[in-house]
Protein backbone atom coordinates (compact mmCIF):
# COMPACT_ATOMS: atom_id res chain seq x y z
CA UNK A 1 0.00 0.00 0.00
CA UNK A 2 1.33 3.96 -0.63
CA UNK A 3 2.16 5.79 2.33
CA UNK A 4 0.00 8.71 2.94
CA UNK A 5 1.57 11.86 4.29
CA UNK A 6 0.95 14.87 2.56
CA UNK A 7 -1.63 15.40 -0.34
CA UNK A 8 -2.53 18.87 -2.20
CA UNK A 9 -5.51 18.51 -5.01
CA UNK A 10 -8.02 19.98 -6.14
CA UNK A 11 -11.69 19.36 -4.00
CA UNK A 12 -14.64 17.67 -6.28
CA UNK A 13 -18.27 18.41 -4.38
CA UNK A 14 -20.43 16.08 -3.97
CA UNK A 15 -23.35 17.65 -1.95
CA UNK A 16 -25.98 14.60 -1.19
CA UNK A 17 -26.88 12.94 1.87
CA UNK A 18 -26.65 9.34 2.91
CA UNK A 19 -24.14 8.45 -0.09
CA UNK A 20 -24.42 4.34 -0.22
CA UNK A 21 -21.90 2.25 -1.41
CA UNK A 22 -24.57 1.29 -4.64
CA UNK A 23 -24.37 4.75 -5.15
CA UNK A 24 -20.86 4.66 -5.14
CA UNK A 25 -20.18 1.84 -7.18
CA UNK A 26 -23.55 0.30 -8.61
CA UNK A 27 -23.67 -3.60 -7.99
CA UNK A 28 -23.45 -4.71 -11.83
CA UNK A 29 -19.82 -3.58 -11.89
CA UNK A 30 -19.15 -5.97 -9.25
CA UNK A 31 -17.69 -8.92 -12.04
CA UNK A 32 -13.91 -8.40 -11.33
CA UNK A 33 -11.60 -10.29 -9.52
CA UNK A 34 -9.09 -7.47 -9.30
CA UNK A 35 -9.16 -4.23 -7.42
CA UNK A 36 -8.30 -1.94 -10.56
CA UNK A 37 -10.52 -0.92 -13.08
CA UNK A 38 -13.26 0.07 -11.13
CA UNK A 39 -12.85 3.84 -11.49
CA UNK A 40 -14.60 4.14 -14.62
CA UNK A 41 -17.82 3.31 -13.20
CA UNK A 42 -17.74 5.34 -9.91
CA UNK A 43 -21.05 6.91 -9.40
CA UNK A 44 -22.28 5.54 -12.43
CA UNK A 45 -26.18 6.20 -12.39
CA UNK A 46 -25.15 10.06 -11.51
CA UNK A 47 -22.81 10.67 -13.96
CA UNK A 48 -23.60 9.05 -16.95
CA UNK A 49 -27.56 8.99 -18.48
CA UNK A 50 -29.19 6.15 -19.65
CA UNK A 51 -27.38 5.95 -23.18
CA UNK A 52 -23.85 6.17 -22.21
CA UNK A 53 -23.62 9.74 -22.28
CA UNK A 54 -21.64 11.85 -19.90
CA UNK A 55 -24.88 13.71 -17.28
CA UNK A 56 -24.02 17.47 -17.89
CA UNK A 57 -26.17 18.21 -14.64
CA UNK A 58 -23.83 15.80 -12.40
CA UNK A 59 -21.73 18.54 -11.05
CA UNK A 60 -18.25 16.25 -10.83
CA UNK A 61 -18.68 16.15 -14.32
CA UNK A 62 -17.62 19.87 -15.13
CA UNK A 63 -14.36 20.17 -16.49
CA UNK A 64 -12.98 22.58 -13.46
CA UNK A 65 -13.33 19.09 -11.08
CA UNK A 66 -11.18 16.84 -13.74
CA UNK A 67 -8.10 15.58 -11.88
CA UNK A 68 -9.94 15.90 -8.46
CA UNK A 69 -8.08 14.15 -5.65
CA UNK A 70 -10.05 15.39 -3.01
CA UNK A 71 -13.44 13.97 -2.35
CA UNK A 72 -16.09 16.70 -0.33
CA UNK A 73 -19.33 15.18 0.78
CA UNK A 74 -22.61 15.42 3.18
CA UNK A 75 -23.25 13.03 6.55
CA UNK A 76 -23.31 9.28 6.35
CA UNK A 77 -21.17 9.20 3.80
CA UNK A 78 -20.45 5.14 2.74
CA UNK A 79 -23.71 3.81 3.97
CA UNK A 80 -25.35 0.63 2.85
CA UNK A 81 -23.68 -2.96 1.97
CA UNK A 82 -20.10 -3.46 3.14
CA UNK A 83 -18.71 -4.09 -0.39
CA UNK A 84 -15.24 -2.90 -0.26
CA UNK A 85 -15.19 -2.38 -4.26
CA UNK A 86 -16.45 1.46 -3.20
CA UNK A 87 -12.82 2.56 -1.85
CA UNK A 88 -11.26 0.83 -4.77
CA UNK A 89 -13.42 2.68 -7.74
CA UNK A 90 -12.72 5.69 -5.58
CA UNK A 91 -9.04 5.39 -5.34
CA UNK A 92 -8.98 4.01 -9.07
CA UNK A 93 -10.67 7.10 -9.94
CA UNK A 94 -8.44 9.57 -8.63
CA UNK A 95 -9.37 10.03 -4.91
CA UNK A 96 -6.85 9.92 -2.38
CA UNK A 97 -9.19 11.85 0.49
CA UNK A 98 -12.86 12.33 1.51
CA UNK A 99 -14.36 14.77 3.68
CA UNK A 100 -17.28 14.46 5.18
CA UNK A 101 -19.50 15.21 8.72
CA UNK A 102 -19.66 11.35 9.20
CA UNK A 103 -18.82 8.24 7.56
CA UNK A 104 -20.64 4.37 7.92
CA UNK A 105 -18.12 2.69 9.93
CA UNK A 106 -17.18 -0.02 7.75
CA UNK A 107 -16.54 2.15 4.45
CA UNK A 108 -14.63 4.09 7.16
CA UNK A 109 -12.09 0.98 7.94
CA UNK A 110 -12.07 0.20 4.30
CA UNK A 111 -10.58 3.35 3.16
CA UNK A 112 -7.70 3.40 5.86
CA UNK A 113 -7.34 -0.24 5.06
CA UNK A 114 -7.04 0.67 1.67
CA UNK A 115 -4.72 3.95 1.87
CA UNK A 116 -7.52 6.72 1.37
CA UNK A 117 -7.98 9.24 4.45
CA UNK A 118 -11.25 9.90 5.37
CA UNK A 119 -11.60 13.20 7.27
CA UNK A 120 -14.40 13.87 9.65
CA UNK A 121 -15.11 17.55 10.21
CA UNK A 122 -17.76 19.53 11.86
CA UNK A 123 -21.16 20.31 9.40
CA UNK A 124 -20.35 24.06 9.79
CA UNK A 125 -16.58 23.61 8.33
CA UNK A 126 -18.03 21.43 5.35
CA UNK A 127 -20.51 23.83 4.06
CA UNK A 128 -18.03 26.38 4.78
CA UNK A 129 -15.70 24.18 2.34
CA UNK A 130 -18.22 24.26 -0.22
CA UNK A 131 -19.03 27.80 -0.79
CA UNK A 132 -15.19 27.89 -1.49
CA UNK A 133 -15.11 24.75 -3.75
CA UNK A 134 -17.88 26.29 -5.89
CA UNK A 135 -16.69 30.28 -5.43
CA UNK A 136 -12.92 29.34 -6.90
CA UNK A 137 -12.88 27.25 -9.59
CA UNK A 138 -9.51 25.27 -9.37
CA UNK A 139 -9.93 25.18 -5.23
CA UNK A 140 -7.14 22.92 -3.78
CA UNK A 141 -6.26 21.95 -0.21
CA UNK A 142 -3.51 20.37 1.36
CA UNK A 143 -4.12 17.60 3.51
CA UNK A 144 -0.82 16.75 6.10
CA UNK A 145 -1.42 13.17 7.94
CA UNK A 146 1.78 14.13 9.88
CA UNK A 147 0.55 17.93 11.02
CA UNK A 148 -3.29 16.40 11.07
CA UNK A 149 -4.38 19.74 9.09
CA UNK A 150 -6.10 20.58 6.03
CA UNK A 151 -4.67 24.03 4.80
CA UNK A 152 -6.58 26.50 2.68
CA UNK A 153 -5.08 28.43 -0.48
CA UNK A 154 -4.98 31.64 2.22
CA UNK A 155 -2.59 29.66 3.96
CA UNK A 156 -5.41 29.33 7.12
CA UNK A 157 -5.05 25.40 8.90
CA UNK A 158 -8.23 23.20 10.00
CA UNK A 159 -7.09 20.78 12.35
CA UNK A 160 -8.59 17.40 12.04
CA UNK A 161 -8.47 14.28 14.23
CA UNK A 162 -7.46 10.86 13.69
CA UNK A 163 -7.02 7.25 15.64
CA UNK A 164 -3.25 7.36 16.22
CA UNK A 165 -3.02 3.52 14.59
CA UNK A 166 -5.04 4.29 11.50
CA UNK A 167 -2.90 7.41 11.17
CA UNK A 168 0.50 5.12 11.71
CA UNK A 169 -0.08 2.66 9.29
CA UNK A 170 -1.81 5.35 6.82
CA UNK A 171 1.76 6.82 7.18
CA UNK A 172 4.12 4.03 6.63
CA UNK A 173 1.53 2.31 3.84
CA UNK A 174 0.57 -0.60 5.82
CA UNK A 175 -2.91 -2.38 5.16
CA UNK A 176 -4.12 -5.19 8.01
CA UNK A 177 -1.81 -7.71 6.26
CA UNK A 178 1.80 -5.18 6.39
CA UNK A 179 0.88 -4.15 9.93
CA UNK A 180 0.87 -8.06 10.68
CA UNK A 181 4.01 -8.61 8.73
CA UNK A 182 5.88 -6.21 10.50
CA UNK A 183 5.71 -8.67 13.60
CA UNK A 184 6.59 -11.65 11.00
CA UNK A 185 9.60 -13.03 13.45
CA UNK A 186 7.45 -13.22 16.60
CA UNK A 187 5.27 -15.23 14.54
CA UNK A 188 7.71 -17.32 13.39
CA UNK A 189 9.34 -17.68 16.71
CA UNK A 190 5.51 -18.08 18.37
CA UNK A 191 4.72 -21.18 15.71
CA UNK A 192 8.37 -22.52 16.12
CA UNK A 193 7.59 -22.85 20.39
CA UNK A 194 4.04 -24.15 19.08
CA UNK A 195 5.42 -27.06 16.84
CA UNK A 196 8.36 -28.20 19.14
CA UNK A 197 5.82 -28.67 22.38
Amino acid sequence: MEPFTKLTGIVAPLEALNVDTDQIIPKQFLKRIERTGYGQYLFYDWRFNDDGSENPSFEMNQPRYAGARILLSKENFGCGSSREHAPWSLLDYGFKCIIAPSFADIFFNNCFNNGMLPIILPDNQVNELFKLVRENEGFELTVDLEAQTITLPDGKAIPFDVDANKRHCLLAGLDPIGLTLTHEDKIVEFERARSTA
